[in-house]
């Protein structure tokens, strides 16, 4: 999309991002600028998959925008943000680097967030879950491959829809809804989530990689999953008083340039 006017800074305590796929042509590095620019957070969570790594062994593709997500997330972590990167499955060569600093942002296998209000959220990418990556991990490329196309293929329906005057639709996440396998493999994924924040005594858990944005709660344990920025572009964000929201950024953009927003306020989640 084209370059837009900011909306008046967000302020918040914590933010949390994911499935980012810097390095692949679906990546929405644009919004996903505006977004950061846009928000003003004492710690920055990058919950894994920034990096498409996977992709770029395939063919290197890398413009200026995403060099500017990079260059902005530093600016962030220079001028007092705390930036704790924890990486996926998509770039999982990091991991080696658990523990480091580099350029003022931490690299963390995984991490505990202490809410405002003292409640203990486990952060991780979630990959380490996932039962096709774990016991078939050329089954999960394959489904990568064909992810791909499936993104590939909503390029052109969106291209087609704005010519129409229609809004933007993700015809992925429609399938996931829609597919009894694709919402059988998000409900378990949550669950097994869910236990692990459970079983180390955790309040809740943050996670990413199925590209499924959700904030729930099972049996008392919080369930928070920031979704991506190649189909939703979600965000997590916990406010100065303690309350946890979703921001759907491409909503709230298009309510804005409608003339419904004149700051910005988070979707009910």
């Amino acid at each position: 999309m084209g370059t837009v006017s900011h909306l008046h800074p967000i302020r918040v305590r914590t933010a949390w991002i994911s499935d980012v796929h810097l390095g692949f042509r679906g990546c929405s590095a644009d919004l996903l600028l505006d977004f950061l620019r846009s928000v003003e957070c004492d710690q920055l969570y990058l919950v894994g998959d920034i990096f498409d790594v996977w992709n770029m062994k395939k063919g290197l593709y890398w413009p200026q925008a995403h060099n500017n997500v990079i260059r902005t997330v530093l600016g962030k972590a220079k001028h007092g943000t705390r930036v704790v990167y924890i990486p996926g499955n998509h770039d999982e060569v990091f991991r080696d680097f658990d523990g480091m600093l580099f350029g003022n942002v931490e690299i963390r296998r995984e991490a505990v967030h202490e809410t405002r209000d003292g409640e203990r959220l486990l952060v991780l990418h979630g990959d380490e879950f996932d039962s096709v990556m774990q016991c078939s991990p050329w089954l999960a490329r394959l489904g990568s491959h064909a992810y791909d196309a499936l993104l590939y293929l909503n390029g052109w329906v969106n291209r087609l829809r704005r010519r129409l005057g229609l809004g933007y639709w993700s015809l992925a996440g429609y399938l996931k809804h829609r597919v009894k396998n694709a919402v059988n493999y998000i409900s378990d994924f949550e669950q097994v989530v869910v236990h692990e924040a459970r079983r180390r005594e955790g309040d809740g858990i943050v996670c990413g990689h199925i590209h499924h944005a959700e904030i729930s709660e099972f049996d008392g344990v919080r369930y928070l999953n920031c979704g991506d920025w190649v189909e939703s572009h979600t965000a997590l964000v916990e406010h100065h008083n303690g309350q946890i929201e979703l921001l759907h950024w491409r909503e709230l953009l298009a309510q804005r340039d409608a003339g419904l927003l004149t700051a910005p306020k988070a979707v009910a989640s």
